[in-house]
């Protein structure tokens, strides 16, 4: 039985755990609780906020016009009144200075707990496997990352200035109101009921398309990536009439769940606005009968519409409310559906560090397959020494990337063992595992910094001395001293400001300054022209010196010094040996790659060299 079990594709979106609002809460609190008691102290002071706004300062009001309607003479009334108004600019300044604590607060926690979340999910998230983002959109990905930390400033400030107001105002208002005419109190009792189970029930409702417009956006997001991506393919290929109709066919789509979900919303604003309108038609008419009746007085009917005025407010931003609440949940959900997903790749619990003094390289029964449906490495046995030199030829789709790819564990294999000095490699740490293994791939992606940062990628604790030596090594220094910034120059995103042989170049001394004991190279030459390929393949010599060395290999000319050829063919390897070993079988497919190309390239390549 394999002990290390293993996913080698992608899950597809149905295969996602299950992630529910308690997911999305406790992953969002895993950012806010180093700042916990600052949140406590920012809702408290926004709860004293609110508390004062909606009893002591209506309460001030009724006595206002209670003593404003009374009898009395205005000579001696109007102390009574001027200390009313002075007692509530006392409440209202003590609210302005809660209301300051509470914004500065929720401010400080919002812009620190977003970049925690940020740089949480992308700790995660950068740890998933090759095969995880080559089946996802890079645009999308990022656009869950922004939409996980915008969501927890959208909860926070949804907490803060919406659902505290409003629960606040209701309890006031249905206490007051109730301790000074029990009808009031009713009336508003039924009125808020109403209205937030109507609100609540159509929001649960109309979730589903709150998250299909989240997919939507997602989606377009990744297309519109996608596209921009490959701009210079659309333009080569002159397919900018189709790649417009596609991207159109996206946004159309969006637009049409939007404007849905949009319409669902104008259409119940208008049974809010119908609840409102009969809410403060009874609160008048009740309060007009009482007050004739002397049940009530003026001040009770000023405190009653004050709090009407309040919740209509309040109430008919909760269906907003609930709104957002979903929308944040959906928004969040698909980054914590990522953060919830296993690792496809990862360090076991007992994971130790690589040690590699040799260089040995064991394929034990390897075998990989391809989503569970093809087999692409069947049975695999073959012993590298350390120190030897190894080409891998074969037709395309053999398996001579996926040799590679396991041996690096960008992908787990199905069953069998690759061993490094006789140490299994999903037993080792990944990160010792890739310091080990330098790599040279045949279309080298770069970051948008400078010449010196991405050379210096391959080793950053390198001097610049050391940076300029190995960019010397691989003819890097050649290019990068003609450039008016030289190698403070910034290459572009993924590099397109150098030509492919400029960056192969910039990947060669990437590899130099690592100084790995084991080396891959993709077709570490095929960008170059053929007196750069003839200069750095001298330094590849220098730099393959003493070091085991896997050379992944279509043009056979730069081969055949290899210490050994395997030829893979249907994921087996077919021939094993050196390149005057494999020509003496005259059925042997390397002989039969090697006519082909003998008659072409390789004959030039010989002339020109």
């Amino acid at each position: 039985m394999e002990p290390y079990p293993c996913k080698n594709s992608s899950m597809q979106r149905s295969e996602y755990p299950n992630v529910g609002v308690f997911h999305i809460l406790s992953a969002m609190w895993q950012g806010l609780r180093p700042q916990k008691w600052t949140l406590a102290l920012g809702l408290a002071a926004f709860l004293i906020d609110q508390t004062i706004r909606a009893t002591a300062v209506p309460l001030l009001y009724k006595d206002f016009f209670d003593e404003l309607s009374s009898p009395e003479n205005p000579e001696t009334l109007a102390p009574i009144l001027v200390g009313i108004v002075i007692t509530i600019a006392g409440w209202n300044f003590t609210r302005l200075l809660s209301r300051r604590v509470g914004d500065f607060s929720i401010a400080l926690i919002e812009a620190n707990t977003m970049a925690r979340l940020r740089q949480g999910a992308f700790d995660y998230l950068i740890r998933h496997s090759h095969g995880f983002f080559a089946n996802n959109f890079t645009g999308s990905l990022v656009q869950r990352v922004s939409r996980f930390a915008r969501g927890l400033e959208r909860l926070i400030d949804t907490l803060a200035f919406n659902l505290i107001p409003l629960a606040v105002t209701i309890i006031a208002a249905v206490a007051v109101t109730w301790n000074e005419e029990r009808l009031l109190a009713y009336v508003i009792l039924i009125w808020v009921t109403l209205f937030l189970v109507a609100n609540f029930f159509f929001s649960v409702w109309r979730v589903k398309y709150n998250i299909r417009v989240a997919e939507a956006d997602s989606k377009t997001t990744g297309t519109l990536a996608d596209i921009l991506a490959n701009q210079n393919a659309v333009a080569l290929f002159a397919a900018f009439p189709g790649e417009s109709s596609r991207f159109k066919d996206v946004t159309n789509a969006q637009a049409k769940i939007t404007k849905f979900t949009w319409n669902l919303g104008n259409i119940f604003d208008g049974v809010q606005a119908l609840l409102i309108f009969a809410a403060e038609f009874a609160i008048f008419y009740y309060g007009v009968q009482l007050w004739a009746a002397g049940e009530v007085t003026v001040g009770v009917l000023v405190l009653a519409q004050v709090y009407v005025l309040q919740l209509s407010t309040q109430l008919w931003d909760f269906g907003r409310i609930i709104r957002t609440l979903y929308e944040v949940f959906a928004d969040s959900k698909e980054m914590v559906e990522i953060m919830k997903l296993p690792h496809e790749v990862a360090d076991i619990p007992t994971a130790r560090t690589l040690a590699v003094p040799e260089g040995k390289i064991e394929f034990t029964d390897v075998t990989f397959n391809f989503e569970q449906t093809r087999t692409v490495l069947d049975r695999m046995n073959v012993t590298i020494k350390g120190g030897e030199k190894v080409a891998l030829v074969g037709p395309s789709g053999a398996g001579k990337t996926t040799f590679v790819r396991l041996l690096l564990r960008l992908f787990d294999v199905t069953g069998g063992h690759i061993r490094i000095d006789g140490q299994d490699i999903r037993e080792a740490t990944l990160e010792t595992l890739h310091k080990n293994i330098a790599m040279v791939p045949q279309d080298p992606v770069l970051f948008h910094r400078t010449l010196l940062e991405n050379i210096r990628y391959g080793r950053p604790t390198a001097s610049d001395e050391e940076v300029y030596h190995a960019a010397k090594l691989s003819h890097c220094d050649e290019f990068i001293q003609a450039l008016p910034g030289k190698y403070q120059t910034y290459v572009g995103e993924r590099g397109v400001k150098l030509s492919g042989g400029e960056r192969q170049r910039i990947a060669i001394a990437r590899a130099i300054l690592k100084n790995a004991p084991i080396l891959v190279l993709d077709e570490a030459t095929s960008s170059l022209d053929s007196h750069s390929e003839f200069l750095i393949q001298d330094a590849l010599d220098t730099l393959m010196e003493g070091k085991t060395a896997i050379v992944i290999a279509h043009r056979l000319s730069t081969i055949r010094k290899m210490d050994r050829i395997l030829v893979i063919d249907n994921g087996v390897i077919t021939e094993d040996g050196s390149h005057e070993e494999l020509l003496k079988n005259e059925k042997s497919l390397y002989r039969k790659l090697w006519e082909l190309q003998a008659g072409g390239f390789i004959l030039k390549d010989e002339e020109e060299a």
